[in-house]
């Protein structure tokens, strides 16, 4: 028996049914075949959702990759320049160090 077959029995092949519910299955298929176009539209919505949805996610990653790599450019940028830095003037360059260190070392020390 096939599942389309399982699906259209009639009420007057149910066969001593009760007249009373004789007509359940008949409004029970009247309803599901009514209610077919909205369970339609709300899947297409659901599915519209979900891509918008899966499209700001692809932009965002794409947005961040490119974030990424412009910080990462800046980081080589500001390595070089410090190190030429250090290189021209090392006395200043061990004096800020110093400096730093010491204001680190107040600011983070618990009394």
């Amino acid at each position: 028996m096939e599942v389309s077959e399982r699906f259209t029995t009639r009420p007057s092949e149910l066969g001593g049914a009760n007249p009373a519910s004789a007509g359940v299955p008949n409004t029970t298929h009247k309803v599901a075949y009514a209610a077919g176009p909205a369970v339609d539209r709300m899947a297409s919505g659901a599915h519209e959702a979900v891509d918008k949805i899966a499209d700001a996610a692809s932009q965002a990653a794409e947005t961040l990759d490119v974030k990424g790599e412009q910080l990462k450019d800046l980081q080589v940028r500001w390595l070089e320049n410090s190190r030429a830095y250090v290189r021209d003037n090392p006395v200043k360059a061990l004096g800020i160090a110093l400096v730093g260190g010491f204001l680190l070392s107040r600011l983070l020390s618990s009394r």
